[in-house]
């Protein structure tokens, strides 16, 4: 006869491991935009003394009594008064020192938005659009959250036509070179990559050319019908990053 379960109630539970429930849980949000042929990011200016001059990403604390979705779109709102930028979960980190506070393991969200279509509500509080590739140092370990988000991105325009909402409706492919290279961070090569974009069948050519251009006139062309995604709320979105 199997020897019976002891069981103990979620109270003592929580007693008898009293330092493991005192870990704070926090949500940090990488918004990317696009602009002048150039990927940015949104950052605030730390108000820690520790980190006195730096700026972080849009980060807070997860209330007692919301998730981390909830959270999210929450310090999105409040931090910049964005609400309809759809953010995907990225992953967690969790270093013994990232907080000076004491522990805190945060949950990294992000987004790339254009930056001419959202227009930031709240303008006194140092919120500002940086260069990526300018930024060196950031509070906390944002700049490692930041770097990852980033990768993520890199990898999902590689595999979905999810950067087309950030170029006109009509556009070349020289514009969206530019804008690849932008979010990839270097140049590439023109013939390689008509060809791997010619492959995605993702771009309907329209028969027009460019027209007041200082360089000699390219093709126009459209993202096909079915790729379109014409976005409001994306908090019901599927799991992969939208442009909104």
């Amino acid at each position: 006869m199997s020897k019976a379960l002891n069981l103990k109630t979620a109270e003592i539970e929580k007693i008898s491991h009293l330092d493991y429930f005192n870990i704070a849980i926090s949500v940090d949000c990488v918004i990317f935009g696009y602009d002048d042929k150039d990927l940015k990011v949104l950052l605030i200016k730390s108000d820690l003394e520790e980190f006195e001059g730096l700026y972080s990403l849009l980060g807070d604390l997860v209330r007692p009594d919301e998730d981390l979705e909830t959270a999210s779109y929450r310090i999105l709102k409040e931090r910049t008064g964005l609400d309809d930028v759809y953010l995907e979960q990225v992953q967690a980190f969790g270093s013994l020192d990232r907080h000076p506070s004491g522990r805190v393991i945060t949950i990294a969200y992000y987004s790339l938005i254009d930056i001419w279509n959202h227009k930031l509500k709240l303008e006194n509080n140092e919120l500002h659009w940086h260069s990526v590739k300018t930024i060196k140092k950031l509070a906390f370990d944002h700049k490692l959250i930041l770097d990852t988000c980033l990768m993520r991105l890199q990898q999902q325009v590689m595999e979905n036509p999810v950067v087309f909402n950030l170029l006109p409706e009509k556009f070349s492919l020289r514009e969206l070179q530019e804008l690849y290279e932008a979010i990839l961070g270097y140049e590439l090569d023109r013939r390689n990559f008509r060809k791997k974009i010619s492959i995605k069948d993702w771009l309907t050519d329209i028969n027009e050319m460019e027209t007041d251009v200082p360089h000699r006139p390219g093709k126009l062309y459209k993202l096909k019908t079915e790729h379109r995604k014409r976005n409001g709320n994306k908090r019901n979105a599927p799991g992969k990053v939208v442009i909104v």
